[in-house]
């Protein structure tokens, strides 16, 4: 866009002659520059205006005019919008927009992350723009609310790239008092299945939620609610928590170590995380250890040696802690059994699988929480379900009472970052723990 000619006309009013020493321009003086001599000195006052001059171009100077410039529009385009349904293909989905396999395989075979298209999983939304003429101009899968990968026409063909949007996180806070389950509390207290869960895990390893929590018993929790555009849309993490369990108070406190490693801690600094797992496997207990317990096959007394939990067939099983696998294989009434070592004189037994887990052979190393195998009834057994067996220095221990050995303290030289981070989430959970007390004398009165 061209400048109006009333903007070049009033830039251009009163040029200067320097060849002749004038301003000239409909209206203006015409001033004549002294003759002079071509010295430096005269020079340098030559190129002087005179003030005449000056008074001149003041009056008539005129400073530009901003000209914006539109943008030209990006063509609109049209979208025909799916939501992926179970037995749905990339190829059934291109053909319902109106494109055949050429143009699918134009775009998977696209530029940047235009391949990740052929990953599609029932309930994400896809949508496809069309221009004016009916060409494929654009692909948006929205994968969840923070994610989407978007597919443009690009000169050389199609280029694609994932999104993510990062969500907006507020501190939320839960607390509820059990009368039947965790469970049924928790979700009384609003919290989801996800938060209850994790909450369970933090507490797991000192308190068995199934036979030690008791009526009465209370929870607090500090959690990260997200936000989308204003509006909540899922949970994160846990911040801090407490739970009591008959009358003894445990508080666990989420760090980030220098490291970028995350966990949860005492305030003093212990963690909660054990070295073992109190119980491997997400089940219920069927027999407890019984060194007096009669033998449900053989109808004699012998003795338990292990825990029993039911499960169904193919629940999968998990290394209690760090270890080597000593023995992977069949062993006798046991059925198909894994044998893991930990340090010198600590073994786990898990017997009567289905089948071993992934990778898992004598001598492979393993990590705690790591599926070794699954529920089965291999062996003696009268049902599917998990023997689990607790040795130290070959004796068998209840593995439900034993005391467990901690995990690694945050390390001496990590404390005092530790303690000055931590005690800014002790005081928000002491915070909302007093607004919780206050709101309650209120209601009572």
């Amino acid at each position: 866009m061209s400048p109006s000619a009333d903007v070049e006309a009033k830039r251009m009013s009163y040029p200067v002659d320097l060849n002749q020493g004038t301003v000239s321009g409909s209206g203006a003086p015409v001033v004549s520059a002294p003759t002079t001599q071509n010295t430096a000195e005269n020079v340098a006052v030559a190129a002087e205006p005179t003030s005449s001059v000056e008074q001149a171009l003041a009056a008539t100077k005129t400073p530009p005019v901003p000209v914006a410039i539109a943008a030209p529009e990006a063509p609109k385009l049209q979208w025909k919008e799916f939501r992926i349904k179970s037995g749905d293909t990339l190829s059934s989905l291109f053909q319902k927009a109106g494109f055949n396999d050429g143009v699918m395989l134009s775009v998977i075979h696209g530029e940047g992350e235009a391949d990740k298209l052929q990953r599609l999983y029932a309930g994400e939304d896809i949508r496809f723009g069309l221009d004016g003429e009916g060409n494929l101009a654009a692909i948006e899968l929205q994968r969840s609310r923070l994610e989407s990968l978007k597919i443009e026409k690009t000169e050389d063909g199609y280029a694609g790239e994932t999104e993510v949007r990062e969500p907006e996180i507020r501190p939320a806070f839960a607390a509820g008092v059990i009368d039947g389950s965790l469970y049924l509390a928790a979700r009384e207290a609003g919290m989801d299945d996800r938060l209850t869960m994790e909450l369970a895990g933090i507490f797991g390893w000192d308190i068995d939620f199934v036979y030690d929590v008791r009526k009465g018993d209370r929870f607090e929790v500090v959690y990260e609610q997200l936000y989308i555009d204003g509006e909540e849309f899922s949970t994160g993490r846990i911040l801090s928590a407490k739970f009591t369990n008959r009358g003894e108070e445990n508080i666990a406190l989420l760090y980030t170590d220098s490291n970028g490693e995350s966990d949860y801690y005492t305030p003093e600094g212990q963690s909660m995380r054990k070295a073992f797992l109190r119980v491997p496997i997400n089940a219920r207990l069927s027999s407890p250890f019984n060194l007096q317990r009669r033998h449900p096959v053989l109808d004699i007394v012998r003795p338990h040696e292990g825990t029993d939990y039911a499960a169904p067939p193919g629940t999968p099983i998990k290394a209690a802690g760090n270890g080597r696998v000593k023995f992977a294989g069949w062993k006798g009434g046991y059925g198909r059994t894994v044998v893991l070592q930990h340090g010198d004189n600590i073994t786990t037994l898990y017997a009567h699988m289905s089948r071993l887990g992934k990778g898992i052979k004598t001598g492979t190393r393993v990590k705690q929480g790591q599926t070794i195998g699954h529920v089965g009834s291999s062996g003696m057994v009268t049902g599917p379900h998990l023997h689990y067996e607790f040795r130290v220095n070959g004796v068998a221990k209840n593995s439900r009472t034993i005391k467990l050995p901690d995990a690694q303290p945050i390390p001496k030289s990590e404390l005092a970052r530790f303690k000055q981070v931590t005690s800014q989430s002790l005081a928000q959970l002491n915070v909302f723990l007093e607004s919780q007390n206050q709101l309650a004398l209120a209601t009572d009165n």
